[in-house]
């Protein structure tokens, strides 16, 4: 990347919380969401909003009544964007591009519109346009009144950081000044996690005496332990070095898997290797302080990320973590809520570790964080952001 693109305004809404210092609070805190101590009050093994977020978008849903008939997925989306347009001081006279994907789209309100059919068959009127995955964009520039290009996008689990990818080649075009990217996931349903347990991935652990059932970034753990969680995050892009730039993105990286399968990944992460690579060309690999792995919680997926990243960075690893053993994994926002957690880190100049991963020792100011993100296709994302 021959210019900087600043980062100028960063929000989301998960099981973490809805602003960053509440986030933060519950980065900080070990007992927070996926402890066997939090699962025991919960009806399922998933990560949802919290009630002061629920809250929000309750009143989100309340305040215009077409918002009545929008899925949750567009409404995390809409909190997000609200609070990260007006973190950046931008207005609807202001011309940015709005690119906000997601994996599945609206899945609550499909599955209900299908189930109605199924049961009575009629569709509802207002069946197809709240169902397609463009309506989160769109709505999104009906909200904040935005006169720019709209975007929505599936690449599975590393859409929100192929959303970001688009947002810099738009701005390093020169075709915008600005944009407003992100992702936004509600798949906290009976029939995704249905989709999930007959891959065989999602956690059984919770049912045994485990202290975490979500082992995101154990390396030796002998079954998986995905679990989902819900939420969005949206990032404000800008051109140049800003004064109010609270991060800057050096480095962008991707690739796609030749598959064998259509979940499948190779032993080494070929397509991680080669984003990694992209996203850090013509860096010095001993300047990277951290990376936000993907780590899904699955044998397979958290043991080759790791060693694509051993490949790329022979014995002198940087520190590595994940968020999901704290948020789940988020589908189409994961990536974005990856970066969330290196803004963070860099702006707190803290690690956040894995609690029964190896302990790891920060040496170092955080100055440069490496995101990374894989979907079904062996779609993978790198993305270094330097501390401003």
């Amino acid at each position: 990347m021959n210019k900087k693109i600043s980062i100028t305004a960063f929000s989301s809404i998960s099981p973490l919380g809805n602003n960053a210092e509440e986030v933060w609070a519950n980065y900080l805190n070990e007992n927070h969401c996926f402890s066997k101590q939090f699962l025991d009050q919960q009806e399922t093994s998933t990560a949802a909003l919290g009630a002061k977020s629920k809250k929000i978008i309750a009143e989100i849903r309340e305040s215009d009544p077409k918002y009545n008939f929008l899925d949750d997925s567009v409404l995390f989306a809409l909190a997000a964007s609200r609070e990260a347009v007006k973190q950046a001081n931008w207005s609807s006279e202001d011309v940015f591009g709005i690119n906000i994907g997601s994996s599945r789209g609206a899945t609550d309100l499909f599955e209900k519109h299908y189930k109605e059919y199924i049961d009575t068959g009629r569709a509802q009127t207002l069946a197809s346009p709240t169902t397609t995955l463009g309506n989160i964009s769109s709505w999104i520039a009906h909200d904040l009144q935005s006169s720019g290009p709209e975007i929505s996008h599936s690449i599975t689990c590393s859409t929100a950081l192929h959303a970001l990818l688009n947002g810099v080649a738009w701005l390093k075009s020169g075709m915008s000044d600005k944009f407003l990217v992100g992702g936004s996931e509600a798949p906290l349903t009976d029939f995704t996690i249905a989709q999930m347990r007959a891959l065989k991935i999602y956690s059984r652990i919770d049912q045994d005496q485990e202290a975490w059932p979500n082992l995101a970034f154990d390396f030796e753990k002998t079954q998986n332990t995905m679990i989902l969680g819900e939420g969005a995050a949206v990032c404000c892009l800008e051109a140049g070095e800003k004064d109010n730039a609270i991060a800057y993105v050096t480095g962008i990286g991707y690739a796609t898997e030749v598959l064998e399968h259509n979940i499948s990944i190779s032993a080494e992460a070929t397509c991680f290797q080669k984003s990694m690579k992209m996203a850090l060309e013509n860096e010095d690999l001993e300047s990277v302080d951290a990376i936000v792995m993907h780590a899904p919680g699955t044998i397979k997926g958290d043991l080759t990320e790791l060693r694509a990243i051993e490949k790329v960075f022979g014995i002198n690893l940087p520190l590595l973590t994940t968020n999901k053993w704290k948020i789940g994994h988020t589908f189409g926002a994961s990536g974005i809520l990856s970066l969330e957690l290196a803004l963070l880190m860099m702006q707190h100049d803290t690690f956040i570790g894995v609690p029964f991963g190896e302990k790891q020792k920060q040496s170092k100011p955080i100055k440069k964080v490496l995101i990374n993100a894989v979907g079904f296709g062996g779609n993978a994302v790198s993305v270094l952001i330097e501390k401003r």
